[in-house]
């Protein structure tokens, strides 16, 4: 039998004809390596973002975040170590004798303070170095603002910070209420007449960059005005300093303090109408003290959020805390922000539907924003994270209500308070509150959740705490060390005599285990049993007709 013949034509091709193609192969890519030499360097691909089907969209864009931070800390770093050197060079040349002359402490010695502080940020524990930058802040400053949050004012008050600036009896403490878009007017005005007794209390809205709004922007040489977004209490806020300014005749300082996201930096943007101060999402961007000229007589510094204590409430904790979510369990402080909140209002504001545990809330709500693991089932720590961010973000919308009777903290009393609304036109400041809150468009009360504030929130102030705590846990360490060696000792020893008992843990043991670890054992269970379940809970009673 003849073999049949192939109807597909053969691939070969003689020598010739391929070394023929390989040549114009190789003078194509000469010819485009000669072009791009000739036009510079190429240009970069453009950044296609994060898909918003990712999950861990906030989290991701976060990460990116901190690390053009911390590039553009360190150019920064070594731009300024550059500048140090070529002074150094330029007074050796000079005057090789000389030695640097005492200047009076003003604005030159808080561009020293910044420039010494960045270069030690990093041998430094950073909360201790929090700790520094916000004394020295408050120091040099005539007047301090104090930054609330609209939403939890009582929350955002620090009393170890407010009567350290009391006891001074030299300066000015007044209270900024930013975010002010973001709770319902008649609550915002109860708030406002609550806090005016005590200080001199301003409600504003501060401009917001793009970065705000989760996006990566292109860094630039100059930064380009805030234009996206009307500042509103801006002009009160100017005139209040102003008249200040003049009833002390001399040049002021003003300290911007306060805890992490309340828009510190976005309120000195605000003011100097550039972005002059780094803001973003994420928690604790703003690390050292940085000063800003507004005017020839007024001088702006920024300073690092507050450290919260770790003895406040876990609900404080959740919201205060300067970490990323990764750093704190997603679990627990998406637990407790929600056990503070009205129900009912989280049910309508979410769609969900109505639920008995946090757990199960959480549950309904990655089925409801396709939160998914691998093999179909809910990602609860996803959905605690989406709830975390939001709620510390800067735009979810909540409030709490002003305490019924004015009770004054043990710090204040009658002449403290008149001591610090001295030099003040409240007048003013009055009709400047009342035009803002008229300009500012605020939620609808029905629409806004109702939260219950876990009242004044305690920080650390004192360097000491942390040095101890850091003894502390070197101590811990230690004795584990030596704990693990003499276990691995007797576990050495005692190999032969000891057999692997199969049986499990008996019930007094089981009892006592956490509910983490009897989570997954259940969720496991829980796709078997759904049948079972379900015949279970069915009642016959009710609804059989």
């Amino acid at each position: 039998m003849k073999r049949p013949k192939l109807k597909k034509a053969s691939k070969r091709m003689t020598c010739h004809k391929r070394y023929k193609i390989q040549k114009k192969i190789r003078e194509h890519h000469r010819k485009l390596r000669k072009e791009a030499k000739k036009q510079g360097r190429k240009k970069p691909r453009k950044d296609p973002g994060v898909p918003n089907s990712a999950p861990f969209k906030e989290a991701v864009l976060r990460e990116a975040e901190l690390r053009k931070q911390r590039l553009e800390e360190l150019k920064q770093q070594q731009k300024l170590d550059r500048q140090k050197e070529q002074e150094k060079k330029r007074k050796l040349g000079s005057n090789p004798g000389a030695r640097p002359s005492d200047g009076e402490p003003g604005k030159e010695a808080l561009g020293q303070c910044t420039a010494k502080n960045k270069a030690k940020s990093r041998k430094q524990n950073p909360k201790k170095l929090h700790c520094q930058e916000l004394k020295k802040v408050i120091a040099a400053s005539d007047v301090v603002l104090e930054v609330l949050d609209a939403r939890d004012p009582l929350g955002c008050r620090c009393p170890q910070v407010e009567e350290a600036i009391v006891q001074s009896q030299q300066k000015r403490l007044v209270l900024v209420l930013n975010k002010s878009d973001l709770v319902p007017k008649e609550n915002l005005e109860g708030w406002l007449n609550y806090l005016k007794q005590e200080l001199p209390t301003v409600v504003f809205r501060a401009s917001t960059s793009l970065k705000d709004r989760g996006k990566m922007s292109e860094v630039k040489k100059k930064a380009p005005p805030v234009k996206n977004k009307i500042c509103f209490g801006k002009d009160g806020l100017w005139k209040l300093l102003d008249d200040f300014q003049k009833t002390q005749g001399k040049a002021i300082q003003v300290g911007v303090i306060g805890f992490p996201n309340v828009g510190k930096s976005s309120i000195i943007n605000s003011l100097k109408q550039e972005q002059v101060c780094n803001v973003g999402v994420s928690m604790g961007l703003t690390r050292t003290m940085q000063a800003v000229p507004l005017d020839k007589q007024v001088t702006i510094i920024d300073s690092p959020s507050l450290i919260v204590s770790p003895l406040n409430s876990s609900t404080a904790l959740a919201l205060r805390t300067p970490a990323s979510i990764e750093a704190v369990k997603p679990l627990e402080a998406a637990s407790a922000i929600l056990s503070q909140a009205d129900k009912r209002q989280v049910v309508l504001k979410y769609t969900v539907p109505d639920y008995k545990t946090p757990v199960e809330f959480f549950t309904l709500l990655a089925q409801r924003r396709g939160l998914h693991q691998k093999g179909g089932s809910p990602n609860v720590e996803g959905a605690a994270r989406l709830l975390w961010s939001e709620w510390t973000g800067a735009s979810f919308g909540y409030h709490c209500q002003p305490p019924a009777s004015w009770t004054p903290p043990p710090y204040f009393n009658e002449s403290t308070v008149a001591d610090m609304k001295r030099g003040f036109d409240l007048e003013e400041l009055e009709r400047n509150n009342a035009h803002s809150i008229q300009a500012i468009r605020g939620p609808r009360l029905a629409s806004s959740v109702l939260f219950q504030s876990p009242c004044m929130t305690n920080g650390i102030l004192e360097e000491k705490v942390f040095e101890e705590s850091a003894k502390h846990s070197g101590r811990k360490q230690e004795k584990m060390e030596d704990e693990g060696m003499d276990s691995d000792q007797e576990s050495v020893d005692g190999n032969v005599n000891e057999k692997p008992s199969d049986t499990s843990p008996p019930e007094e043991i089981r009892e006592s285990l956490p509910e983490e670890s009897t989570a997954g054992e259940q969720s496991a269970r829980s796709s078997i049993l759904d049948k079972t379940e379900e015949d279970d809970a069915y009642d016959f009673s009710t609804d059989y007709v």
